[in-house]
């Protein structure tokens, strides 16, 4: 069983743990022997978030889980450090807040108006550095984080659709429940029209958990007030933390968790997406595994 225990939500109010487990136990046979090879990426509480993100349809969620079995093992991003995203991270377009959300989220800050490369490739490796630390860094029995982000400065040049639609292929696809909520800050008018070209590549669940807040519409800073601890949060959202991005205190702070991660086995957290080392070479074959097994799945079973 997983070191999340398995209970009822909001959404989950139809099945019962005992139900779980047995949707949990059929993704599990459905996967195949893939699941004993790697067991921390076949967790209970891994399944269950896939689970979840397909309506508990134990199929769909089986063919999802082993697309990311195989990101993973092909994109290693449990393997990427910081000096491999330094240069992307200079001007602190997106960062892990030194605060949590009132229920111990992390809080990932993004401010895409510091925009800096015109590298697709390597924004969505830093993104996905940044998803990964913040998930290393979850307290006991959380697996969400909160999005923040700050449009001071943005412009329809400031991040390109492509960039955008792979940033929510990764999220959904890949990190599925992971995503508690996300606050859109300030958006400025001409927003609207690139809101409207993003909003398809957005699954419901994803585009529920968007909030347009703005800072003179005392509604919408309900939504602020609500989910942080004003004293903790940044001055730039309306909180009364002064302290700001300081890059060299932030590099430091990601090394230091590099040299955490490599060491992190997962006991007593949450994420099933972390383990002592990266995956072993003698791993590699199973990506293999994973396409010839979906392929069956394809034609048979999924």
């Amino acid at each position: 069983m997983s070191s999340i225990q398995l209970k009822r939500g909001a959404s989950d109010k139809s099945l019962s743990p005992v139900d779980q487990q047995a949707k949990i136990d059929d993704v599990r046979k459905l996967i195949g022997p893939v699941v004993d090879k790697l067991p921390v990426l076949c967790s209970d509480a891994s399944i269950l978030r896939f689970l979840r993100a397909r309506n508990w349809n134990t199929k769909n969620a089986s063919k999802m889980l082993k697309e990311t079995l195989k990101w993973r093992l092909q994109y290693k991003p449990e393997a990427i450090r910081w000096e491999d995203i330094a240069q992307e991270a200079e001007t602190g377009k997106v960062y892990r807040a030194n605060y949590c959300d009132k229920l111990g989220r992390p809080v990932l800050v993004m401010r895409p108006g510091l925009q800096n490369t015109n590298s697709p490739v390597g924004q969505i490796k830093y993104l996905v550095y940044c998803i990964e630390n913040a998930i290393m860094n979850l307290v006991q029995d959380q697996e969400q984080m909160v999005w923040l982000v700050d449009f001071q400065g943005w412009a329809m040049t400031s991040i390109s659709v492509k960039v955008t639609r792979e940033t929510a292929r990764i999220l959904q696809d890949h990190y599925p429940e992971r995503l508690g909520i996300g606050i859109l800050y300030n958006p400025p008018k001409i927003f609207e029209s690139f809101w409207t070209i993003v909003k398809p590549f957005l699954e419901t669940k994803t585009y529920k958990k968007m909030k347009f807040v703005y800072s003179d519409d005392p509604k919408s800073l309900k939504v602020i007030e609500e989910i942080f601890d004003l004293d903790k949060l940044d001055v730039a959202f309306g909180g009364r933390n002064p302290a700001g991005f300081n890059l060299e205190v932030y590099a430091r702070q990601m090394k230091d968790d590099d040299s955490k991660r490599m060491n992190f086995h997962g006991s007593g957290c949450s994420s099933p997406f972390y383990h002592s080392s990266s995956l072993s070479e003698s791993q590699q074959h199973e990506s293999t595994d994973l396409d010839r097994d979906s392929n069956a799945s394809d034609e048979g079973r999924l």
